[in-house]
């Protein structure tokens, strides 16, 4: 059964950087009208759970003002057009905000944040083999600390709740699974 609705008009609200929302009117195939529903676009985004050459896993520690709460969390962030691909994208972010490289880079899929608002899709990434090469690079508004944990340490701030983003954990435990640390 064919249930895609049929976008009728859209209308963009606010447009900025990395924020559009657009509020469409959609028709149902039953012939039902949606008035309005509104639409959040952002870009696709990448994480990855990053483990060094020594087995050490390296996150990030930042202030998330949407919160008010500084946060630990993977590194990742936003596709740039510049890219080529979602392996480039999440080599650059790992890059910038950790100054890591690393030899391997495994795709574990994709997820949405939210799939009646949102856009877009966050692709997910196992990177290993790192080492520290550069300096970080952060964006003018970015202030991160790099955090490096055993895998002990981490699955303890798993089981503590200690991570909070969401999509961070489904990353984490999707690499986890791939790593053989875990089982789904």
């Amino acid at each position: 059964m064919d249930m895609k609705w049929k976008t009728l008009s859209s209308e963009y609200l606010f447009n900025d950087l990395w924020l559009k929302v657009r509020k469409d009117v959609c028709e149902t195939p039953a012939g039902k009208i949606i008035d309005p529903y509104y639409v959040y676009e952002f870009p696709n985004w990448v994480a990855a759970l990053p483990v060094t050459e020594d087995g050490k896993i390296v996150m990030v520690r930042q202030y998330r003002h949407a919160l008010g709460e500084t946060c630990l969390e993977i590194p990742g962030g936003c596709v740039d057009d510049s890219d080529k691909d979602f392996e480039q994208a999440i080599a650059r972010e790992l890059l910038e905000e950790t100054g890591y490289s690393f030899s391997t880079y495994e795709y574990l899929g994709k997820i949405s944040a939210n799939t009646s608002t949102n856009n877009n899709l966050l692709y997910m990434f196992l990177a290993k083999g790192g080492r520290k090469t550069a300096l970080q690079k952060l964006d003018e508004n970015e202030e991160i600390e790099v955090v490096l944990l055993s895998m002990e340490e981490l699955k303890q701030l798993i089981k503590d709740n200690r991570i909070i983003q969401a999509m961070h954990i489904a990353c984490i435990m999707y690499a986890l699974e791939r790593l053989g640390d875990i089982t789904i």
